[in-house]
Order: C-alpha cells, then sequence, then structure tokens
C-alpha cells in the first residue's frame, strides 16, 4: 500500500501531528544526533511489523527501543548498578546498552526478535526528546532507510528511500554525529562492544577496561551486525590512494578526491560526513559506477566509520 508521506515540521504542531500518528500505529522517521530513525509505537504489534515491512528488514534482526529517561528505560530493562552508572554517564548521547529484558516489559516481541534482552536508548537531539515526550512512550526505531543500504542523516534522505512508506518524516535538520549510535552488552558478565559508534570505544574502555566484541551476524543480538550492511548501490572499494577509471573518489586528510570527508583529516566531521558523501558518490557514480575511498585511522570515531565501511564494501547476498 502506497502512503502520502507528510513532511513535519519541527514545531509544537508537528509533534503533536507526529506523536497523533504514532499513536494510531503510523509511522513517523525523525532525527537523533546519530541518524534519523524509523519510529514506530514500541508496544504495538502491528506498528513494529509495519517497520520491518517498510524496511524490507529481516525479522530476526532486534529494533533499538528509544525512550525519554532512565524511568522509562527501567520500565523495559533491568539495570544493575553499572548499567545505572554508565546511563548516567552517557546518557542522553549515542549509546545503547542492551540488558536483560524484563517478563513484564509489554513491548512488542518484534522489537527483541524474542531476545531475553532489549536494546535501548535515550538520543541527545531536542527534536527527537520532543518526539518522545509528545508520544509519551517507548518507540523502536532503526535507522529510516532501505535495509542494507546508506543510513539517512537528513529528511531528504528518508524521503528519497521511504516516501509512499510511512506515513510521515519529521524535519530535524542534519545529523550531527552522523553515525549509528554504540552498542554496549551488559547483559552476560563482562561488557561487550556489540557495534561501535558515535561514542569512541577507547571512551569506555576508560571507564570500565578492555572490551570483549561481540556480536553475531547470523544471529544478531543487536542492530548493524550484519555483514553487509550501510552499502551504496555502485560498488565500493576501500583504502584508496586514488581513483580508478570510472570511481569517485571520496578522499580523507592529504589524499584528496571529487568529495572529502575531511581535508584536515577530523575524524569528528568525517563521521558526520559519512553518510551523506556516500549519497553523493553513488549519485555521481551512477548505475555502472564505482566508488573509492581514503583509508582512515583505526582510533576514535574511525573505528566506527571503518566498520561501516567494510560492512558497505562486503559482498551483498
Amino acid at each position: 500500500m502506497s502512503l502520502s508521506t507528510q513532511s513535519l515540521p519541527a514545531t509544537p504542531q508537528g509533534f503533536a501531528r507526529a506523536a497523533e500518528i504514532l499513536r494510531g500505529g503510523g509511522l513517523v522517521a525523525f532525527a537523533t544526533e546519530t541518524v534519523y530513525g524509523l519510529g514506530g509505537d514500541a508496544t504495538n504489534d502491528l506498528a513494529v511489523a509495519r517497520i520491518f515491512e517498510a524496511k524490507g528488514r529481516p525479522r530476526f534482526n532486534p529494533l533499538i527501543v528509544h525512550v525519554s529517561d532512565l524511568a522509562m528505560a527501567e520500565r523495559f530493562a533491568l539495570f544493575d548498578t553499572r548499567a545505572r552508572q554508565i546511563a548516567a554517564q552517557f546518557w542522553p548521547g549515542p549509546l545503547t546498552l542492551v540488558l536483560p529484558l524484563r517478563k513484564d516489559a509489554g513491548l512488542s516481541p518484534l522489537v527483541t526478535s524474542d531476545l531475553e534482552t532489549v536494546a535501548i536508548r535515550l538520543p541527545a537531539h531536542p527534536g527527537a526528546m520532543a518526539l518522545l515526550q509528545a508520544f509519551g512512550g517507548p518507540l523502536a526505531a532503526p535507522s529510516a532507510n532501505i535495509s542494507g543500504r546508506i543510513s539517512p542523516t537528513r529528511a531528504e534522505h528518508v524521503m528519497s528511500g521511504l516516501s509512499g512508506r510511512i506515513a510521515a518524516v519529521l524535519e530535524g535538520g542534519a545529523c550531527a554525529v552522523g553515525l549509528e549510535s554504540t552498542i554496549l552488552g551488559l547483559a552476560d558478565g563482562a561488557p561487550q562492544l556489540l557495534r561501535p559508534g558515535g561514542v569512541p570505544a577507547e571512551t569506555l574502555e576508560a571507564l570500565l577496561g578492555p572490551l570483549t566484541i561481540g556480536g553475531d551476524a547470523n544471529k544478531p543480538s543487536a542492530p548493524g551486525q550484519l555483514a553487509s550492511h550501510y552499502a551504496p548501490s555502485a560498488a565500493l572499494r576501500l583504502n584508496a590512494e586514488g581513483p580508478r577509471p570510472g570511481e569517485v573518489m571520496i578522499g580523507f586528510g592529504p589524499v584528496p578526491g571529487d568529495l572529502t570527508l575531511s581535508a584536515h583529516g577530523d575524524l569528528v566531521e568525517a563521521a558526520a560526513q559519512l553518510f551523506h558523501l556516500l549519497r553523493r558518490a553513488d549519485d555521481l557514480a551512477g548505475p555502472k559506477g564505482a566508488i573509492a575511498i581514503a583509508a582512515l585511522p583505526e582510533t576514535g570515531l574511525g573505528r566506527a566509520i571503518n566498520d561501516r565501511l567494510r560492512r558497505a564494501a562486503a559482498p551483498r547476498g
């Protein structure tokens, strides 16, 4: 079924209309500090099923639940002292915690893919917070794009992929972080890094000590673990020193390109630019073209950027 996708302003009226759609089981894309999320009522089976349908997302891939405060988070997940300390330090912000699911949580089982854990976060974006407060409940919200494709960091990115599939897009400007949240697993023993993201792993390790790496592409315990993900239509070549014939080059630091993530080698700027420039390069490359991208350091946000790029360049099933 094709919908007429509304564009809603970030005004009290826009937030009220978005909340009304969500309460009726519809889907609303909204900005967070990381990427645009595709929001649906996390307690409504039909709304959550619509998220999977709109994105073409595999049902075994769990979703992140977005909440407006710690008290709401504790309605759905079991927090111990360590989890509360981490939440106090990093929330609101680009960190998702995977915690044991409360048996009486009332979330749709589709959200957790029938796992006994739930991925949960409190976003920092003022528009996301205003929407959560207007709605008054938890929102399941994966990235607002077709599954496996480039994540959206602007409202027009959402419209280009999901127009006609969802009820509305709530305008929120360009996303400041530009990468999905870091996902930290706290459900079983030692903390696990389940997905690198907007909070650098080194920042977490300074607090928690060395992190083990978790995740299984065949049986994800959190979003962002599929082998092929975040992909443009064009083939992507990594660690390029220059373009080959027919390639659109994305540079970084001293390596120039048709487009540049950051001429100064700034990883914060590169993260914020990554998905937007991948989309621009994809448009420039066309259906028979290819993209090359310069090497980035495997430190700080570079670790999360390189994770996205490796998945974007992986063979597609």
